[in-house]
């Protein structure tokens, strides 16, 4: 039987005044109609590093980061500020498309569209005014390269993208993402249906583009986390319970609840 935890959460992470924040959430509050799914998370994500949303199915931590970048619009009612360049992306004044393009979205099962690889990287881009096919080349060129995809895709970009393999195809949908140059990168599980070589690859393929790009992570794979992020939080119930660097998180967790599911307690 599941123990019954307090909701008295740790200090949030701090930051020091040389520290740049690429996005922050204040008060952040998610509903499904009545059912209170996100309670008040205060939580701030370094440029340039990746940092992973660990918990139980359930806890909230995908829900958190569909809001960023306003994927829950339409189906749930999201309140708080989230900070970008300051700006508050959740007023209703604010275009989400544009925000989409500088926060973009990895999803948790690959997703390519029924087009040729060439295809699912500049189709985004031509609908957004990008015309001359130099332009367009180099962006497939350098967003299959940022993906490490470029090598094994070079020969054969016309086609079709669901003739990749599973691993293949999910890097093809970050190199999808990147080709818009967000800021920030958001990505749901992005492992959970690959193969331990694919997940290998892909791991390698983030922490080479956190030199370019601002990463956040949900993962269920706790040593995926560890492997790959320097900050990491920890959700649960619909409460952001602890928040600190990652080596901590797993080497001296501070309230019982994180430490019974870093020692597989629950999850």
């Amino acid at each position: 039987m599941l123990k019954q935890y307090s909701f008295e959460k740790t200090a949030v992470q701090s930051f020091d005044a040389q520290t740049t924040l690429a996005l922050k959430t204040e008060d952040l509050q998610v509903f499904y109609g009545a059912n209170h799914a996100m309670h008040d998370a205060n939580l701030g994500f370094p440029k340039n590093q990746i940092t992973a949303l660990i918990g139980a199915s359930g806890s909230g931590k995908s829900t958190y980061l569909r809001s960023l970048n306003r994927m829950n619009d339409g189906i749930a009612t999201v309140t708080g500020k989230i900070w970008y360049h300051g700006v508050n992306i959740n007023e209703p004044n604010v275009n989400i498309y544009e925000i989409r393009k500088h926060i973009g979205m990895v999803f948790q099962r690959p997703n390519p569209f029924s087009k040729s690889i060439r295809e699912n990287i500049v189709y985004a881009l031509k609908a957004n005014g990008m015309k001359s096919k130099a332009d367009l080349d180099e962006r497939v060129e350098t967003s299959l390269r940022g993906a490490a995809l470029w090598d094994e895709v070079k020969d054969t970009l016309d086609k079709s993208a669901l003739s990749l393999s599973g691993g293949q195809q999910q890097r093809l949908c970050i190199a999808r993402s990147i080709a818009m140059a967000p800021d920030v990168l958001l990505l749901d599980e992005p492992c959970s249906a690959l193969d331990p070589i694919s997940t290998v690859k892909v791991e390698e393929t983030l922490l080479e583009l956190q030199k370019q790009y601002t990463i956040i992570i949900v993962t269920h794979n706790m040593q995926q986390a560890a492997r790959v992020s320097s900050q990491c939080a920890f959700f649960h119930l619909g409460h952001v319970m602890e928040y600190t660097s990652t080596g901590t998180m797993f080497s001296n967790p501070q309230i019982p609840v994180t430490q019974d599911y870093i020692a597989g307690s629950f999850g």
